[in-house]
């Protein structure tokens, strides 16, 4: 039966890197089994410039009628002083919500052929394989009340709100849990209990939802911003990182940074099972170099590999794409993220050739 899959290019370099990661799809289908059919919309910036907002119902409906949803990244300066509700990110936020996506996975994986490009010596980061699973549709982006108020004494007031409830903080910490279980079964659980009530309930619920259906998981738990120092300190102390919207945001780029790229780093959101996923790359939407042919396409083409296992049913085909692209970085191929001279057409070259064999 044919998979479904729809590509959201969006801004900046988006559309450049989404074009290599389809062209690796059409490979597939020609070449290796896969029964994907591709369709594409606007989204971001580029739909607030066609349609004036940054998800149509159209695109969201289209969205959760497919199988999998491979997005390419959103934003740009034009679109800053827009009002939030008109902004590419609050099209992304809205997709997010209305896909009912909660659990956000974001590996930090270092390629041995990359150990090198890190802020940290080889012997840190060497073998480095994180999974952050970070939940993505409550906390502090979403929680209300929120906005910018005038107090008419010349000060103004920004106010955002952390919101959890037990029901939203188990469903995350069972997929983690899960994906634990699978890897070397330890999660680490990272919140700021010491002064946050939400991140004190984080903790409560976390605990209780392994004591009661994980006792084999090796459970423990640490304040964020220690989280952050052990990340440079010993990366590779963690397996599983466990975290709310805000610290899991600012967590997992941190630790993209130990790979070596933002660049290369992958993301996957998934909701219940038998409904979409959605797949991005961790990187931003890079208008500097936007339009140029410069950007590194393996985080979008990684992208696609987890849509491949978590959502179309080919977890072999994910690993020979993943596979595809460790060789072609042994092989020497790089973008000039990662110290090399290739533009994104010739580095997808270079994974289709590794593909390819």
């Amino acid at each position: 039966m044919t998979k479904t899959l729809l590509l959201l290019p969006g801004d900046g370099i988006g559309p450049e890197v989404t074009a290599q990661s389809r062209r690796l799809v059409g490979w597939l289908n020609a070449n290796a089994g896969l029964d994907v059919s591709v369709c594409e919309a606007r989204f971001g910036g580029a739909a607030i410039d066609a349609d004036g907002v940054p998800l149509t119902p159209e695109t969201l409906a289209l969205a959760k009628a497919s199988d999998a949803v491979l997005m390419g990244a959103v934003g740009g300066p034009q679109w800053a002083k827009q009002s939030y509700d008109k902004r590419p990110e609050a099209g992304l936020l809205a997709l997010r919500a209305g896909m009912e996506v909660f659990a956000n996975l974001r590996p930090a994986l270092c390629f041995a052929a990359l150990a090198d490009a890190s802020s940290l010596k080889r012997e840190f980061v060497e073998g480095l394989d994180i999974m952050f699973v970070r939940e993505l549709t409550g906390g502090v982006y979403f929680g209300e009340p929120r906005g910018i108020s005038d107090l008419g004494n010349g000060e103004r007031r920004g106010v955002n709100t952390q919101v959890y409830t037990s029901s939203e903080i188990r469903r995350v910490a069972r997929v983690a849990f899960e994906l634990a279980a699978k890897r070397t079964g330890r999660v680490c659980s990272a919140e700021k209990s010491n002064v946050m009530e939400s991140g004190l309930l984080w903790r409560e619920e976390v605990q209780a939802l392994r004591d009661a259906e994980y006792p084999h998981i090796d459970l423990s738990h640490m304040l964020a911003d220690n989280t952050a120092m052990q990340l440079v300190k010993y990366p590779k102390q963690f397996d599983v990182i466990l975290t709310d919207n805000l610290f899991g945001d600012i967590l997992s780029d941190e630790a993209a940074m130990l790979t070596g790229s933002l660049g290369m780093l992958p993301s996957a959101a998934l909701g219940v099972k038998g409904m979409p996923g959605l797949y991005e790359p961790i990187h931003g939407s890079a208008p500097d170099i936007a339009g140029k042919g410069l950007a590194n396409p393996c985080a979008s083409i990684l992208s696609l590999a987890l849509a491949l296992r978590y959502s179309l049913d080919r977890g072999d085909l994910a690993d020979r794409v993943e596979k595809a692209v460790a060789t072609a970085l042994d092989r020497g191929a790089r973008t000039g993220d990662i110290g090399g001279t290739l533009g994104t057409v010739a580095m997808g070259d270079a994974v289709l050739a590794a593909l390819a064999g």
